[in-house]
Parts: structure tokens; C-alpha cells; sequence
């Protein structure tokens, strides 16, 4: 028997290595640099640690949360292995024994989080603790492009080089993108021993449903799984609160998990459901990461996740122990709004934000899936397969129609408005209604106008949900939420291809719960969320509140009223002359997708004042008074300050109006540039 094989019987317990895991721990113990893609549930930290206990020195592990450092150094400690973290949850005995450890040299494994590395000592730290190798733990949060992008990961590569040692990296869910993007932040673009050990968790059953009274559903089916620990995640904290209050009362045993807590009660409820067979778990995303609890019966999403890495990651937390295990996870309009919302709200450029919409397409062709939901969740990160028999949808497949005809009609829409809107007013447009945004547009013009009246208006939601599913439509994040056709739509408009639709996602349009309130139109959402994007980035600039900038009020007058000009964004409501001289150019920037045009200063100061517009009218008036009335006079003119003292101080008969321009120019304006000021 190896070295290797006799620590992992004697310290770890096992009698032989899980699929795919000693090739990887032979490259790794060898000090190879390693990237290493394994399911989740497929023993990724075993090998880190079994090679650690090979190797001379000590290994540095980088781990992105508390709770899985903690676990996974105390379950070391449990086999009787030297191991240590060092992170702010640690109480000073806890960090004076890591340091004791350390400078002692009995220390093998040393967990930080990525966040340490900004610390200056330490790189010094580790350089006099003779590390010979980096380990770094969910390496997916290196991505910029990810879902779960940490900034101080970027770190690593650096302390890499500058320690020499070999690095092992390891995930459960990187696309090929993200691969790629791993191997140049870690391994400076060299390319390392990589193992791909595939997605697949045939033990897990996956499934989808339209939410339908959403709270009733979930507590469905917790009861109908009573006495298993399982985990709901939710959208919001307040939802985590309800939602297992709820469970609670139902005679279930339920505890919420969420950022807002108390450190205490986060490591209460962790310790509580490692430890309790029958717990229930309601949590936002920042519970489960690292949470080694190999009988987790189910996983249920009351909210639809951010992305298929986030679904992925967060059912592969049940049925870690190769036992079947179940999921279910609930959508609807509510949960696509909010996600569209998140993306274009982030500060993110406007690449990413397109990439972010496209991945939110990838979840909903998921979720939105005719056939086998695996094959459909596989493909996404390149891998084949045949259809599973553990989903929904092979158990009981969907009733399709040729939806060739309403998906045409949306396609001719968008293309006859030419990419501009989103889907509230293509359906408005389709349904033939006469709303003020349709007239003027002069959209009731159109060929398309009224040509969907065949469905109302859940019904084409479904459909439109179903395309962005099908990826033939995304938002343009540069139009603020605008839909335009991507390339597998054109054969299907051309009329050269066909495609089918699910009629159980249109049936259940009509009967969903009830749709939250917006601020806004659907349509005017992504500008309202652009326009917020810009006020938190000011108001963090400046370290005041966001409604010191502007209230939420003001901001959704300019997202339904798009101002073009200084002058329009003069008559929002909220938008003094201080303001618009501070803040004016920066949102119209953001409602006009440039830049404004430059304006002359003695201009600009008559927006601020609400006389710009009167400025214009009257420079038009003079235009055409130039030669006077006949035409044949000779040409006479209003200096710009003399038409700025007449736009400020609105001068309301002939007397004034003569002591601002004298008697020669009064005689040749002053009735026409009376009357402009009348009429304003």
C-alpha cells in the first residue's frame, strides 16, 4: 500500500478513492499546477488536504467564507490533523494558537480568506512559513464574468509568484469561459494539468414550476418531506424571515439564515443544522457555501437564482452522499423583473451586463425546458447526455404546440420597432392598444399593430418568457431593457424554420399569483434601474445618502418622461438649478446614451433657471424679425446677454421691455418677444 493510499485509510477513513479523485491527488502531490472542474458532492477537498499530508511544509488554502474554513478545519482537527484558519470570525485564543502552530512548524494546512491577502504582513507571514503550496478553494470567484466574482481572488496569481510554489485550483461550476478565465488570473495564462470530471449528479431530481401561490407550494413540498433536512433559498431576507415562520407554524422545525443576522446566530444556525437530522434551513445565497453536510434531502428555490452556476451550486448542496435527494425550484414574471433589474442596476460595463442578461436566458431555457431539464442543464456547460428520467419533465413530459405563428408575430414587432422597446410595449403594440407611449411612436401605424390579438397579455409574457429561453430575444442592455433578435431568430422570421412552445406555460398565465406592483412600466423599468445605477455611484462618490442626490420620485419622472434636454430635466419635479447644474449633464448622459450637446455658460444658467426654453423662442423670434416684417429693413439683431436678461427677467409690457433693449430694438422686437413671453 502507497504513502498516499495509507493516509487516506488511517486519517481520512476511506477504503479507496471516489471517480476521478486520485489522478488528481497524484498531480497535485507530485506539485503540479492543477485546475481541477469536479460536481459538487465529488470530494474536491480531499484533493487539497490528502496531498497536503503528503508533502513537506504547509498549504496554504484560500476559501471564500467563514463557515466552510471553520468546518473543514475542524473535521481535520477531528482525524487529527494540524490545521488552522485565520479569519475575522476567529476569537484571539483561536488566533494566538493558529500563530503559536505556525511558528512552531507543526501547522499543514492554513485556511484564509481572500480578503486577507490586501493585509501586508501577510505575504511576510507566509514567507517565513515555509508554504509550499497554494490551494484555492471555489476558484469560479476569480471570474469578473462570474456570479459570484470576489475581487481579492485577483490577489492570488500575485501571491503565487511571489512565493514560486505550485497551485492546485478547484470548482464545481465554470463554463469554458470561466476556465479560461482561471487559467490566466492563476496561472498567468499557463496552462495547467486540467480534470474535468463533469457535471452530472444523477442522484439529484430536478424540478421547475410556475409559481402559483408560491408560499403554499414550498410548504407542499417541505411536507411532503417531513423529518429530512433540507434548505429553501429566498431573494430577500424578509422572505427567509416569513417563509420559515410559516414552516414553523406548520409543525415543521425551520430557522432563517442571512446576512443581516448576528455572527451568533449565523454560527448557531450552522451548527444546529450540521447537527440536527429533521432541520430546515430558509436562507439567502450566503448560506451553504462549504456546508459539508453529506444528507441534505432536498433544496427548494422559493425565488429563481441569478444564473445556472447559482442553481447548480446551490442543489448540488443536497444529496452529497450519492443517496437520491430532490429540488424544486419556482419562477415567475416577479423573479425575471428583479433578476433584469439586479443586472442593469449593477455598475457593471455594459459588456458584462450583456453577458449577465444572456446567462439570466440560459436559466430561463432551463426553467422554461421542453425536454429533459439535465440535458438542457448539461449542454450548458458543454457536456452531452441522454435524457435522465430523474426531472419533471421525463416524468411527466410537457404538452407542445407549433408556436411558429405568435413567435413570427413578436419577432416582426420588435423588428418593425425597430430594437427599441421592450416587451410591455411590443405587446401593447401586438394587442393593438392605443397607449400614449404607442401614439407617439405613431406605433398604431405599423403593419404589427393588433395583429396578437389572439392572446392577451399574460399569455404573449409567457411567449416572450419562452423565446428569451429559447435565446432568439435579449435585452440590450445599451437600450435600456430594449429586445433585439439574435441569430438563431432569423430563420425563424424568414419563415425557414419552425418552433414549438410549452401550452402549460401559457395555461398557467392566466391563473399565476398575484404580480407585484412596479414603479414603473415594464418598459420604463431598465431606465429607472440605469438611472439608480448612476445615483448610487454619485452618492458613493460624494459619501452621502442616495436620495441626497435625488429621491426616488424624481428619478421615476425622468424614466417615464426621458428628458432630452437640460431644460426638459429643469421641469422633473425635485431638479433645482443647484442640482441640475451638479448632477444635469451626468443623467441626461445616461437617458440620451451620450453625452449632451456642450452649451455656451450664459445658456446653461438659463436651464438652471427653468428660461431656457424661452431663450430658444425668442432667438426664433428674432430670426424672422431680423429685416422686420416686410423683410426689406436692414438687419438688426439682439445681442445673446440682451436675449438672456429677456428670458430671466420676462419683462411683461413695452416700457420694460424698452429699458432692457433700447427704443430702436424695442420698436423691431418688442411685441413679437411680448408675445413669446406671453405665451410661456
Amino acid at each position: 500500500m502507497s504513502h498516499t493510499q495509507a493516509l487516506l485509510s488511517s486519517v481520512f477513513g476511506f477504503s479507496g478513492f471516489r471517480p476521478g479523485q486520485e489522478e488528481i491527488v497524484n498531480s497535485v502531490s507530485k506539485g503540479e499546477n492543477v485546475l481541477a472542474i469536479m460536481p459538487t458532492g465529488g470530494g474536491k477537498s480531499l484533493c487539497f488536504q490528502l496531498p497536503a499530508l503528503v508533502r513537506d511544509g504547509l498549504t496554504v488554502v484560500i476559501s471564500p467564507l467563514i463557515a466552510l474554513m471553520r468546518d473543514q478545519v475542524e473535521a481535520l482537527k477531528a482525524v487529527g490533523v494540524e490545521a488552522g484558519a485565520l479569519t475575522s470570525g476567529n476569537t484571539d485564543e483561536e488566533t494566538d494558537a493558529v500563530f503559536e502552530a505556525l511558528s512552531s512548524g507543526r501547522l499543514k494546512l492554513l485556511y484564509m480568506a481572500p480578503e486577507r491577502l490586501s493585509s501586508g504582513g501577510t505575504l511576510t507571514l507566509l514567507r517565513r512559513s515555509n508554504v509550499t503550496m497554494i490551494a484555492v478553494d471555489e476558484a469560479h470567484c476569480v471570474s469578473q464574468w462570474g456570479h459570484d466574482f470576489r475581487p481579492d481572488y485577483l490577489r492570488i496569481g500575485e501571491l503565487r509568484r511571489a512565493l514560486d510554489v505550485p497551485l492546485c485550483a478547484f470548482t464545481a461550476t465554470a463554463d469554458e469561459e470561466t476556465r479560461d478565465e482561471i487559467v490566466a488570473r492563476l496561472f498567468d495564462g499557463e496552462a495547467p494539468q486540467t480534470f474535468l470530471r463533469g457535471f452530472d449528479r444523477p442522484n439529484i431530481h430536478l424540478a421547475f414550476a410556475v409559481k402559483d401561490s408560491p408560499r403554499a407550494q414550498i410548504l407542499s413540498f417541505a411536507k411532503a418531506r417531513k423529518g429530512q433536512s433540507g434548505i429553501v433559498y429566498c431573494g430577500t431576507r424578509a422572505k427567509t424571515e416569513s417563509l420559515a415562520k410559516a414552516l414553523n407554524d406548520s409543525g415543521q422545525t425551520a430557522l432563517a439564515y442571512h446576512g443581516g443576522m448576528e455572527r451568533d446566530q449565523r454560527r448557531d444556525a450552522e451548527r444546529r443544522f450540521q447537527q440536527e437530522d429533521e432541520l430546515i434551513v430558509v436562507a439567502t445565497v450566503a448560506f451553504g457555501m462549504g456546508i459539508d453536510k453529506p444528507d441534505i434531502r432536498w433544496v427548494a428555490h422559493a425565488d429563481l437564482p441569478k444564473s445556472v452556476e447559482s442553481y447548480y451550486q446551490e442543489i448540488g448542496r443536497a444529496g452529497r452522499d450519492g443517496a437520491p435527494a430532490e429540488t424544486l425550484t419556482l419562477f415567475g414574471p416577479d423573479d425575471m423583473r428583479f433578476r433584469r433589474t439586479q443586472i442593469d442596476e449593477s455598475p457593471s460595463p455594459v459588456e458584462r451586463r450583456a453577458a449577465d442578461h444572456a446567462r439570466l436566458n440560459a436559466l430561463l431555457g432551463i426553467a422554461e425546458a421542453q425536454v429533459c431539464r439535465r440535458q438542457n442543464l448539461l449542454s450548458y456547460f458543454g457536456e452531452a447526455s441522454e435524457k435522465c428520467g430523474t426531472c419533471d419533465l421525463c416524468d411527466t413530459p410537457p404538452e407542445l404546440f407549433d408556436g411558429t405563428e405568435a413567435v413570427r408575430k413578436a419577432l416582426s414587432a420588435i423588428l418593425r420597432c425597430d430594437e427599441g422597446f421592450g416587451a410591455g410595449h411590443l405587446i401593447d403594440v401586438l394587442m393593438g392598444k392605443q397607449t400614449d407611449k404607442v401614439k407617439q411612436w405613431s406605433h398604431d401605424t405599423l403593419s404589427v399593430f393588433g395583429i396578437g390579438k389572439e392572446y392577451d397579455k399574460r399569455h404573449w409574457n409567457a411567449i416572450f418568457r419562452q423565446m428569451m429561453g429559447m435565446d432568439l430575444v435579449r435585452p440590450n442592455p445599451d437600450r435600456f431593457g430594449a429586445l433585439f433578435m439574435t441569430e438563431p431568430a432569423v430563420p425563424i422570421l424568414k419563415g425557414q424554420a419552425n418552433v414549438t412552445l410549452r401550452r402549460d406555460t401559457l395555461a398557467k398565465a392566466n391563473r399565476g399569483g398575484p404580480v407585484a406592483k412596479a414603479l414603473v412600466s415594464d418598459e420604463d423599468a431598465p431606465l429607472l434601474s440605469a438611472l439608480k445605477a448612476k445615483r448610487r455611484s454619485l452618492s458613493e462618490e460624494a459619501r452621502v445618502p442616495a436620495y441626497v442626490v435625488f429621491a426616488d420620485r424624481t428619478l421615476i419622472e425622468m424614466a417615464e418622461t426621458r428628458p432630452q434636454t437640460l431644460d426638459d430635466m429643469a421641469r422633473i419635479g425635485g431638479v433645482g438649478a443647484k442640482k441640475l447644474e451638479k448632477y444635469g449633464d451626468a443623467f441626461l448622459s445616461v437617458i440620451l446614451g451620450s453625452a449632451p450637446e456642450k452649451m455656451h455658460p450664459s445658456r446653461r444658467k438659463l436651464a438652471t433657471r427653468g428660461s431656457g426654453d424661452v431663450f430658444e423662442r425668442l432667438l426664433e423670434a428674432q430670426a424672422n424679425q431680423v429685416r422686420g416684417a416686410c423683410g426689406t429693413l436692414k438687419p438688426m439683431t439682439l445681442t445673446s446677454a440682451q436675449l438672456s436678461r429677456i428670458a430671466a427677467t420676462r419683462p411683461r409690457d413695452l416700457k420694460t421691455f424698452t429699458g432692457l433693449v433700447g427704443p430702436r430694438h424695442a420698436e423691431r422686437f418688442g411685441e413679437i418677444m411680448l408675445r413669446v413671453i406671453h405665451e410661456t
